[in-house]
């Protein structure tokens, strides 16, 4: 694949990674269990500091969270900086079959091979360290490694572009992690795991009173140079994603502030030339290399800061009543889990389908889809199956009502478009087609019953081509990003209305297009997704989050 062109690299990328039924993506075509890589990344020799692991309490509640305001804030201070990493990127619980034993995470990962990494850049702080500096974060002990100490001025250069208290973290991804498992279309997989992290950071935050915001204005390789990986090279190299600030909630950040942030140029030189403690522990034994995802990463790094029209702002407005889930919110993102099967019975009210609507759409909800700058690019045809009140059929949810027109010109002159019943106010809902639709969500989601087992079933579409076109071909992973995050958003919702959720890598892409009357690549099949009542395999066992750390 030429790198000459980097959007019709990533265009060609999609191309070539789309599964059909009589031809799948490219892997290694077996599961090579000598190389498995291990799935957390330590840095061998660093300092570590370890962080405390808070019980959930009963506040705040679930639905709290999604309220600005309704929170107390927190201090910014170790015990947060502990809790946040917790309730976000830490083991949930471990599973046992056997001899064979896994951790679950709060954050989701396609195949549980969890890609991304995290790192912490903040100022002294009692608990964390006497000196600002950058920390990596150690998932499978909960601690952070302390990878460099940054100089008063660098993070003072840093800071005074945020609210005061704010923190930093970093995200970056492994690629190898995934395409161990799933080859060559791995590169999309690692993407929406970004999307899930971020919105567990961004609810997590929303838990402690605090706000996070994605800084765009980062590139990619200054960010590298900030987090210590921009020497790392081969198949386990970490790839710098983006940056992420986190304050609290009533802090004054513009959004000519948000826009305007930058790591000066001092700072990247001192970061480039400073010294990052400690080595990358080897993941795996041996590695098969995936050319195509080496090119789909050159062609998707953002070199520049985006354009002023990249910057829609701060979204979200008042959700309509709807009774509130008496759960309290950690036990909500702790115990949040994918399901591996659906009951093909278990069914919800209109009421709790609707709610979970308004919070997958930025204009009603403003956790955590205020995380991201750019307008809102990704769409739901929802596969309505066991929704009571609500006939079953295929619906559109516009979560960026300025497409609604351009939808309907794109997709079945048949469809009726007409408003979904009982529709809330501020919810673009439309009912494209009443019937069965069961046979169509698993055929489209590579056969597979979890999709049409479920309460309901998602065929998250991005405006592919237009986006792509007006900010670059960087804008692809931003795609998969924001399909993650609203992925993220159906997990928890599902656990607070008592089913579960789990999204689908594995589909057809152009046979969803057909089923939709898309012709042309102005939308594309970004990531799918299923909620309904779980079937749980009783052969397995649970264990607590850090037993391992306990017994010690």
């Amino acid at each position: 694949m030429s790198d000459s062109d980097p959007r019709r690299t990533i265009v060609a990328y999609h191309q070539r990674t789309k599964h059909h039924p009589y031809r799948y993506a490219r892997s290694l075509g077996y599961m090579d269990w000598d190389t498995q890589p291990d799935p957390f990344r330590r840095y061998d020799g660093a300092p570590r500091v370890a962080l405390a692991r808070p019980e959930p309490g009963p506040l705040p509640l679930y639905d709290e969270i999604f309220d600005p305001g309704m929170v107390r804030v927190r201090a910014v201070d170790g015990a947060g900086v502990a809790q946040l990493f917790y309730d976000s990127l830490a083991i949930s619980a471990w599973k046992a079959y056997g001899d064979a034993r896994w951790a679950l995470r709060c954050n989701p990962s396609s195949g549980n091979l969890h890609p991304t990494e995290g790192y912490l850049i903040c100022g002294a702080m009692g608990g964390v360290g006497d000196a600002p500096a950058v920390y990596h974060y150690g998932p499978f002990d909960h601690a952070l490694e302390r990878r460099s100490t940054l100089a008063d001025d660098e993070w003072r250069a840093l800071s005074g572009q945020l609210p005061p208290g704010a923190i930093l973290l970093g995200l970056s991804s492994i690629y190898w992690r995934e395409s161990w498992k799933y080859g060559e279309r791995a590169f999309r997989y690692c993407q929406h795991d970004v999307g899930h992290a971020i919105g567990a950071v961004a609810v997590a935050a929303a838990a402690l009173g605090w706000e996070a915001r994605l800084l765009e204005g980062v590139t990619d390789d200054v960010l590298a140079a900030l987090l210590g990986i921009a020497d790392q090279t081969g198949p386990e190299a970490e790839h710098p994603d983006g940056l992420i600030a986190v304050f609290p909630q009533g802090a004054e950040f513009t959004k000519g502030q948000w826009k305007a942030f930058r790591i000066p140029e001092a700072v990247v030189e001192s970061r480039r030339a400073a010294t990052y403690i400690g080595e990358p522990n080897a993941l795996s034994s041996d590695h098969v290399e995936w050319e195509v995802i080496d090119a789909a990463h050159r062609a998707t790094v953002k070199s520049v800061a985006p354009e002023d029209a990249y910057w829609y702002g701060t979204v979200g407005g008042v959700l309509p009543e709807y009774p509130p889930s008496p759960m309290p919110a950690r036990q909500v993102i702790r115990q949040r889990r994918s399901a591996v099967d659906m009951d093909g019975a278990t069914s919800i009210s209109r009421d709790v389908f609707y709610k979970m609507m308004l919070k997958a759409t930025p204009d009603c909800s403003h956790v955590p889809h205020a995380a991201l700058p750019w307008r809102p690019a990704i769409v739901f045809a929802v596969f309505v199956h066991r929704v009571r009140e609500l006939a079953s059929g295929l619906y559109m949810l516009v979560r960026d009502s300025d497409q609604r027109e351009r939808l309907k010109a794109a997709t079945h002159d048949s469809f009726a478009w007409t408003v979904a019943p009982g529709c809330p106010e501020g919810l673009s809902l439309f009912l494209l087609k009443e019937g069965d639709m069961r046979s169509a969500a698993a055929g489209v989601s590579c056969g597979q019953g979890i999709a049409s087992d479920g309460a309901f079933a998602v065929a998250m579409l991005g405006d592919f081509e237009a986006t792509l076109a007006e900010h670059g071909a960087w804008f692809y992973k931003r795609l998969h990003w924001e399909a993650g995050l609203a992925g993220q958003v159906l997990y928890l919702e599902a656990e607070a209305a008592g089913v579960r959720a789990t999204g689908i890598g594995c589909f057809f892409d152009d046979a969803t297009h057909d089923m939709l009357g898309l012709r042309d690549g102005q939308y594309q099949s970004i990531y799918h997704f299923t909620v309904g009542g779980p079937v749980e395999d009783e052969r397995l066992q649970t264990i607590a989050a850090y037993e391992h750390l306990n017994a010690e």
